[in-house]
Formats: C-alpha cells, structure tokens, sequence
C-alpha cells in the first residue's frame, strides 16, 4: 500500500509539473499573412488559457478541452501558404502596319494633310499656293488654287465637313466647299500685323482656333465671321493647337517652349511648363482621356500632361538624334511621331511605354503634320512631294 501511494503521488505531481509548464510557454502565432493586432493577441491568449490546471489533471478532461488544446497545436505547426502572383501582363500583338505613299504634282511641298469623311484626303500645296485633294482609290489628285500669294500651312476638316486652312501668304482662315470648290477667306483684322499662322482646330461649340508663330492665337466664329486676336504670353511661339474630347483647347508654342490651355471664355491663355526646359513644344493632341501628348522637337521626346493631375511624363525616342515634329494619337490611343532624325514615323504604346519605329521610303521626307481616321494614320512629306498612309487594319 505504502508503495502504490507514493507511485500515485509520483504520477500525480508529475502531470502536474506538465499541465503547469504548458500553460506558461505556449504563446499565440499569428496566421499566415496577416499582421497581429492587439485584439488578435487576446483572442489566442484567452484560447490557450482553457488548458487543464493542476487540480483538474488528474481527471479526464473534457471533450471541450481536447479540442481546442488541439486547435492551438495546429496553429503553431501549420505551414504557411504559398503566395500566389497574378499573371504577368503581356503586350498584345499589335496588327503589322503597312505604308503606303502617293505622288503628288512636283513643287507642291504637302505641308498639312486631313483625311475627309468621304475617303478622299486634303492637303496644303505650300509650294504652289494650292489646296489639294487625293482621291487614294486611283491615285488622282486634284489642286485648287487659293489666290495671289497664297502659302497654305495648316488644313483640318470641319464639322461641316468642309477643308479650313491656316495661310500664312493670305494672312487668313480659308474655307474650301468641298462640292463646288469655291473659296472663302476670313482675313485677320486690319492692322493686326503678319500672323505667320500655323495650325488650327475647332472647340466643342464649333468654333475655329488657330496659331500665329509670330507671337499671336486667335479664334473665328464661322456662323457670325467674327474674328479675335489674342497676344501670345511670351510672344513668338505658338505652333500646335488641339482639342480635348470634352471640347478644351491647348496651344503649343516652339520657341516659347510651354503648352498653354485656353479659357474659350475669356480667351486668355494658362501657361503649362513641361519638365524639360527650352525642349521645343512644337505639336500637340489629346488622346480618348483627356491628356494632352506633345512633340517636343528640341529634346528629342514625347511628353503627356494629365489636366486631372496636373501631372508630367517624358520619353526620349529611339536614336541617336531623334527631332519629333508631329504628333497624332489614334483611336486605340497609341501615339504616333514623325521623326525627322530617323526620317521615320514612330508609334508609341504608352501603357508598355515601347517604340516602333516605321522607315520612310524616300528621304528626306519631313513629315510635318500627322491625322487619321479608323485605321489609317496619314502624314505630307514635305521633302519629297507625296503623302503616306500607315495602315493599321
């Protein structure tokens, strides 16, 4: 007897021993991937507390106990889990462009080209004081002549569907009625000097915009012929001109090196500075979101400036000189240059921030004014008298 009570008395001051060491030494794990918060600690803590005391060792627990001294184990043991990664994103295979150019009269020297709804495409003759028009189906061309002295730059379609030149040698807005040809001139207001004009677009209530390099923007109100001229902020300069989707217009000026948003109320302009001093803001446009792309022809990049942030980005082309002059973004929104250091068009794709580049046959081409529509992105080579068209679909 004397025996069995000390084995008894062994047995229990050893489970004992035990059941007390437990309840100092197990600490709470946190669960994989997770960050323990105070109240996560007081949760593990309160579970661990229901583990046997001393007096109650020497009976069974209960099934309560059992389970969850379990639980507790299996947390300290259990392996954490894999991180899984989302997929990688892959650049879709864009469709392979194919370029095409047409011959137009010798001397006209395209400067600008719009293509118009009816599939033909217009263009300034420079050289020949001529608008012309492609018809791309068979390659014949038509020119109609502007008047006495007349230098066309600039040439966009409007909402009328009718061309509107920029004439830097009539000094004026001109319309061409695309039906009978005929030519009408809005002539800047008399002692307002020599424009130099340049580019121009229309807001969204139809009012025509347009640039003078010589230090000068204005606006034409085609309904009324009411016509108004604004000083530059830092005199010569202004070059490209584009508008939003929401109907906002910007400005670019080379030799003042900024973009500018007009107030179309007031006509005052608001000067936005890129990152890159003296980088030669020579052309500009929007793309589907609002951001304004520019060709900034001394530093050789693109840049995007976000109107919602206020925010800037550059990208240097490929090349050892690249000079952007045109910009043009298309329906997809992939951007597209004309790279007189290359003598190429270049596409960019600003969501995987990649080039491509598109060599010109003949050379040098000078592509100085870049348009569209679904599928076609054309631009005037200026050196070598013919338009091209890169087809995209």
């Amino acid at each position: 007897m004397v025996i069995g009570y000390r084995v008894l008395l062994f047995l229990i001051l050893g489970m004992g021993v035990l059941a007390g060491c437990g309840s100092e030494t197990t600490k709470p794990t946190a669960v994989a991937g997770q960050s323990p918060t105070p109240d996560d600690e007081v949760a593990a803590t309160a579970t661990v507390a229901v583990m046997p005391t001393l007096a109650e060792a020497v009976e069974e627990p209960s099934p309560g106990v059992t389970e969850t001294a379990t639980m507790v184990v299996a947390a300290v043991t259990e392996e954490p889990e894999a991180t899984i990664l989302p997929p990688a994103t892959v650049r879709p295979t864009l469709a392979a462009p194919v370029v095409e150019e047409y011959a137009v009269p010798a001397g006209s020297r395209p400067h600008d080209v719009a293509p118009a709804p009816d599939g033909s495409v217009w263009y300034t003759a420079q050289g020949s004081g001529e608008l012309g028009r492609l018809d791309p189906e068979s390659g014949l061309t038509v020119h109609i002549p502007l008047g006495s002295g007349s230098a066309p730059h600039g040439v966009i379609v409007g909402p009328d569907g009718a061309p509107w030149v920029t004439d830097s040698g009539l000094n004026a807005i001109v319309r061409v009625d695309p039906a009978s040809e005929e030519v009408t001139l809005f002539p800047l207001p008399a002692g307002s000097g020599y424009a130099n004009l340049n580019t121009a677009t229309f807001d969204g209530q139809g009012v025509l915009w347009f640039t003078g390099q010589s230090g000068v923007y204005g606006r034409l109100d085609p309904a009324s012929g009411e016509m108004a001229l604004f000083e530059a902020p830092r005199g010569r300069g202004p070059y490209g001109i584009a508008t939003t989707p929401a109907g906002e217009v910007y400005y670019s000026s080379l030799a003042g090196s900024y973009m500018a948003r007009i107030d179309l109320g007031s006509g005052q302009a608001q000067v936005l500075e890129p990152p890159t001093p003296g980088q030669g803001a020579r052309r500009v446009w929007s793309d589907s979101q609002g951001r304004l792309w520019v060709s900034e022809w001394n530093a050789g990049q693109v840049a995007r400036y976000d109107p919602a942030t206020g925010a800037w980005q550059e990208w240097r082309l490929p090349g050892d000189n690249p000079q952007p002059y045109a910009v043009y973004v298309d329906e997809g929104d992939q951007v597209w240059l004309s790279d007189f250091g290359a003598n190429a068009l270049v596409r960019f794709d600003p969501v995987f921030e990649a080039f491509e580049v598109f060599t010109l046959p003949g050379a040098p081409a000078n592509v100085r004014q870049i348009l569209g529509r679904p599928g076609e992105v054309w631009g005037a080579e200026s050196g070598v008298d013919r338009l091209v068209v890169v087809r995209t679909e």
